[in-house]
């Protein structure tokens, strides 16, 4: 059985000449109802004359054309207008003249090239159909061609109103589009730096600890143990990453939260980094945007401090409140191989730029006492 609610779904669909086409026959049928004959134009006040064997072929040049008015508007355009043209000289009269204000409309519309030289073509055309008229006794003078041409440029006028106006849409949603792309590859190479960068930070630190290890069996192992977890972790991450990046795949991936803040100390520590945790209050149930910012600021801020201030004194504050939540991160500067516990300023800025989104406030830098504070105050709450 025929589900009609699925009618406005096809018809959407269906191609542009099926959909034109009911329009078509409206005309024709329109034309041909003894009620409406002499209903239609009459440019020229010709008296009218009596629908013969002629009337059908104007008609047919008059409506059918409309069918690809959308497809292949200059040729609608040129039929419909001779069509036109015969009716006013054989003064027909019918119904079907309205056909030309409606190509020309769908010619200002969907006309793609040779746009002014179709006006100019028009143009010229009307000039000797004016005189062709005058000829036969027409009484309408210059004044009355002169407003029907005015009416015709109208029509016209409104399809390409139509036009650009649909073009502007058009540029409007693809600088969405692009807008939209750049943010999701900003956003990927955002989260790539975080997981990749803390990782692989980590791994190196180790390995070169290993390097020192050679006559302590026990303590190598452990390292190599911890390098060996830090590698799977990274693969982990960038599995689920490379979820994002996968339409087929059928579960979400995975976001980090402020409740695996402990591992991620833990991993540090594991890497040769004395790290401070301290935590007040309780985490949010439900994971959202803010605890996720949370977590990044705290695995950026240990990250470089693995890299710029290995073995330096590291302190990790997390605060929750009810609304939002306050990171503060703190390595020692007087450590032997501080270089810039700020790194090169990357993942910082994107930091900044992920808390600010959320409408909170960040900072990096070096205060007074040499130690290099990073902060963060973000607005916590909403799922993601």
């Amino acid at each position: 059985m025929i589900d009609v609610r699925r009618f406005p779904e096809l018809w959407r669909r269906a191609d542009v000449t099926v959909r034109d086409l009911p329009l078509a026959l409206f005309l024709v049928v329109a034309s041909l109802v003894p009620a409406l004959h002499n209903r239609g134009t009459q440019l020229g006040e010709l008296p009218t004359r009596p629908m013969d064997g002629l009337t059908v072929v104007v008609l047919a040049l008059e409506c059918l054309p409309l069918v690809v008015r959308r497809r292949w508007p200059t040729v609608c355009l040129a039929l419909v207008a001779l069509g036109f043209a015969i009716d006013q000289l054989r003064a027909y009269h019918t119904v079907a003249g309205t056909a030309l204000f409606l190509a020309l409309l769908s010619a200002g519309a969907h006309l793609e090239h040779h746009r002014r030289t179709t006006v100019v073509l028009l143009s010229a055309a009307y000039v000797p159909l004016a005189f062709a008229l005058h000829r036969h006794g027409a009484t309408e003078g210059l004044l009355g061609f002169g407003t029907f041409y005015l009416m015709l440029a109208l029509a016209w006028g409104v399809g390409a109103w139509l036009r650009l106006t649909r073009q502007a849409e058009a540029d409007r949603r693809q600088r969405v589009a692009e807008t939209t792309r750049t943010a999701e590859r900003t956003r990927i190479a955002r989260e790539l730096h975080d997981v990749v960068t803390h990782h692989v930070t980590a791994m190196v630190v180790q390995a070169e600890a290993a390097r020192y290890l050679t006559a302590a069996p026990d303590r190598l192992d452990r390292t190599l143990t911890a390098v060996t977890d830090t590698g799977r972790r990274a693969i982990s991450d960038l599995r689920h990453l490379l979820d994002l990046l996968n339409p087929d795949h059928g579960t979400g991936p995975r976001t980090p939260t402020v409740g695996e803040l402990r591992a991620l100390v833990e991993q540090t520590r594991q890497a040769g980094q004395p790290v401070e945790f301290t935590e007040d209050g309780r985490p949010a149930e439900v994971t959202g945007s803010g605890e996720v910012a949370a977590y990044r600021v705290v695995q950026e801020a240990l990250t470089n401090a693995l890299k710029y201030a290995h073995g330096s004194r590291t302190t990790v504050h997390v605060r929750y409140g009810g609304k939002e939540t306050t990171v503060e991160v703190s390595t020692n500067g007087t450590g032997t191989h501080v270089a810039s516990p700020g790194g090169s300023g990357r993942g910082l800025a994107g930091l900044r730029e992920r808390v600010g989104v959320l409408g909170g406030e960040f900072s990096a830098g070096r205060e007074a006492g040499g130690d290099f504070v990073v902060r963060a105050r973000i607005p916590t709450g909403t799922p993601s």
